[in-house]
């Protein structure tokens, strides 16, 4: 028979073991994973698809300077790679040289969609639309970005006017038989 001094020495020591023990358990449960889940859609690549589908019968390629044209370059390397800042960077450079072209604007306005700077985004490209042709695809792209930011916004309403404004960029040619 064990001495009582033993029996008041057992009972807690198997509590405490008991109870590390569930601690154990309970510290292999991997933490759910609480990291919010990506977009469902790329807005960047869907205000590129819209440019890409407008075939309008006006596409307005403006001659560009050979130092814009490597600014330009540059700026697409460094976002291909998701050098965001960089490619903003560089583009703010070549905006400082051609401040008023409308492609530069729109391409800055991207960037702008990357870093999350959304304001910036649409303002870009109602800057750009406003001194650009106004039909074609960089207008198509313009108003996609738009849609995008209103979307973010969570502005239906103003999403689906912008939308109505990305079809009206669209020039039909004179049907030839």
């Amino acid at each position: 028979m064990p001495y009582p001094s033993q029996r008041s020495f057992l009972a807690p020591l198997l509590l405490a073991t008991s109870l590390l023990a569930g601690c154990g358990m309970l510290a292999t449960t991997p933490p759910p994973d609480t990291r919010p889940s990506p977009p469902s859609y790329d807005p960047v690549a869907a205000i590129r698809a819209a440019g890409e589908r407008e075939k309008s019968v006006i596409d307005v390629n403006p001659l560009r300077d050979p130092g814009i044209s490597a600014l330009q370059d540059a700026a697409r390397r460094d976002e291909q790679v998701g050098k965001y800042a960089d490619a903003a960077a560089t583009l703010d450079q070549a905006l400082r040289l051609n401040p008023d072209s409308p492609d530069l604007l729109q391409e800055r306005a991207e960037v702008a969609v990357h870093l999350k700077d959304f304001s910036v985004a649409e303002k870009l490209a109602h800057k750009s639309w406003s001194l650009g042709p106004r039909l074609g695809p960089l207008c198509a792209r313009n108003w996609q970005t738009v849609v995008e930011m209103r979307l973010q916004a969570r502005d239906a309403n103003g999403a689906a006017t912008a939308r109505k404004w990305v079809t009206q960029c669209h020039k039909a040619g004179v049907p030839r038989y």
